[in-house]
């Protein structure tokens, strides 16, 4: 006989929406031998347009999918620009065409087509005009498109009094987050390349010519000021290479004022992330001077490997984007503490693939090896156990969300109370699941899961979003109290 969840699925779930599209940029068989020729064919035929169908189409292009899309031609005229240079010399394009010439190199690509799942929910920056007992949130998603290419959204959801909750309409443009360029950290420059095996004379002379903080340019004047006797050595080339990507890693994405929190999309901006920005943990934390910021690890994948990376942000609008260092940072599913403990920044890691583990920051911003905290021992997480979202503060301890993984790949969510103090001490473990998938939730694009990359505490209550299935985002609460009273010591009788 199965024990029943402790906790309890409220009635709201939240679908995938194959209207949230954005636009990218379409390369007619770029995937082909013969792409060149293909572009500059197209190209060709475009040209030979009159001024009349030119304009015809143009207006036609606009008035279909102007209302689904931010600025549509501004987004045309970039795309433009991108392939110009397959433009033959003898073509002059009017105006018009050029436009023309953008809407034939763009495509739509709906965000969520295959899954919406792994949300985490961190308090809203603006909680204006609320009723008592209500908490508004912003809720973090991961959505799959085409491809299983992974961006992060976001949703805007109220909370209470008692057990409501109620999720803001998400229709309308989304807007891709622009790139801007930003400041660079040297420890994590040279924590970058210690963990790819580049720190050699070359590295180590530029970064001893780099400030502490420090921009493009200044990478490329310390390049410039390298000795002539380094340029000739054989591996110089490729530790350029090297410092550039890794710098590269490092950006920035800002929104327009006007676009809404929930038509903002996170989307691959380098190549360490080609491939998706995965399962976003937003965690809200407090600056020194007590005013609130906003931190969230995620997994970049670029098809081959992935790695950890952070995004910060003082209002969700701006986000900085850097990789994390260090040996804990190798795999997936990092979670930041909310707050220093000790002195010390701390995280949730599972390194090793298996483990939960406890890392802190060193002075050079490498994450360290780990201690482990717990260890799959029960039949519900045999293959793996890892947090699910960054720790919660309670007068008890840290309460930790946790999944395992189980017969059959079936994943289950479960707790963990860390001591305040000394949180690399579990005090207190919940004997069974916490949630498992319900015979409702089992299918979907990955079947038999329930997971989720953070919940909050409310009104004496967790609320926890998760993901079911990678179909839809589910939404369950329970009191506290109820289970605190249910958590045992580790090791002791369910």
């Amino acid at each position: 006989m199965t024990a029943p969840d402790l906790a309890t699925r409220l009635d709201l779930s939240l679908a995938p929406d194959p209207r949230r599209v954005i636009i990218k940029l379409f390369v007619p068989g770029e995937d082909a031998a013969v792409a060149h020729t293909r572009s500059v064919g197209l190209i060709d035929r475009i040209a030979l347009l009159d001024a009349h169908e030119t304009g015809a189409l143009l207006e036609e292009t606009l008035r279909r999918f102007g209302g689904r899309h931010h600025d549509l031609e501004a987004t045309f005229l970039h795309h433009y620009d991108v392939v110009r240079y397959r433009v033959p010399r003898h073509i002059d394009l009017s105006p018009a065409g050029r436009l023309v010439v953008g809407a034939y190199f763009s495509h739509e690509y709906a965000v969520e087509a295959a899954a919406l799942c792994n949300p985490s929910m961190v308090p809203h920056p603006d909680q204006s005009g609320l009723n008592p007992g209500q908490l508004r949130v912003v809720l973090s998603v991961r959505q799959i498109g085409e491809g299983h290419l992974s961006s992060i959204g976001f949703a805007t959801a109220l909370l209470g009094p008692g057990t409501d909750i109620a999720i803001s309409d998400r229709s309308g443009p989304l807007s891709v987050g622009r790139r801007r360029g930003t400041h660079h950290l040297r420890d994590l420059l040279a924590a970058g390349l210690s963990d790819e095996g580049w720190d050699n004379e070359v590295s180590a002379t530029v970064l001893g010519s780099l400030p502490e903080r420090f921009d493009d340019d200044d990478l490329e004047q310390a390049i410039a000021r390298l000795p002539a006797d380094l340029l000739t050595r054989t591996t110089t080339h490729r530790t350029l290479e090297e410092l550039r990507r890794t710098t590269a890693s490092d950006y920035a994405a800002d929104f327009p004022v006007d676009v809404p929190l929930d038509r903002r999309v996170l989307w691959p901006a380098t190549s360490a992330e080609s491939n998706g920005m995965e399962d976003a943990r937003f965690v809200r934390v407090l600056r020194g001077d007590g005013t609130p910021s906003y931190r969230a690890t995620y997994t970049a994948y670029n098809g081959r490997r992935i790695r950890s990376h952070l995004l910060a942000s003082d209002d969700l609008r701006r986000f900085e984007v850097t990789p994390l260092r260090g040996p804990a940072a190798a795999n997936k599913g990092m979670a930041l503490f909310p707050r220093p403990v000790g002195g010390r920044q701390l995280a949730l890691c599972r390194s090793d693939g298996e483990t939960t583990g406890l890392t802190s920051l060193d002075r050079h911003n490498r994450w360290q090896q780990p201690v482990p905290l717990h260890t799959p021992h029960k039949g519900w997480e045999l293959i793996q156990v890892g947090n699910c979202g960054s720790p919660l503060e309670t007068e008890s301890g840290w309460l930790v969300l946790t999944h395992g993984v189980g017969p059959m790949r079936r994943y289950a969510i479960g707790a963990l109370l860390l001591d305040l103090h000394e949180p690399q001490r579990v005090i207190a473990e919940l004997p069974g699941a916490l949630l498992t998938p319900s015979d409702a939730e089992r299918e979907g694009y990955v079947p038999n899961v329930v997971y989720s990359c953070g919940g909050l505490l409310h009104g004496g209550a967790l609320w926890l979003p998760y993901g079911a299935s990678d179909a839809r985002i589910g939404f369950a609460h329970v009191a506290l109290a109820t289970l605190m009273e249910a958590m045992r010591q580790p090791g002791g009788a369910g």
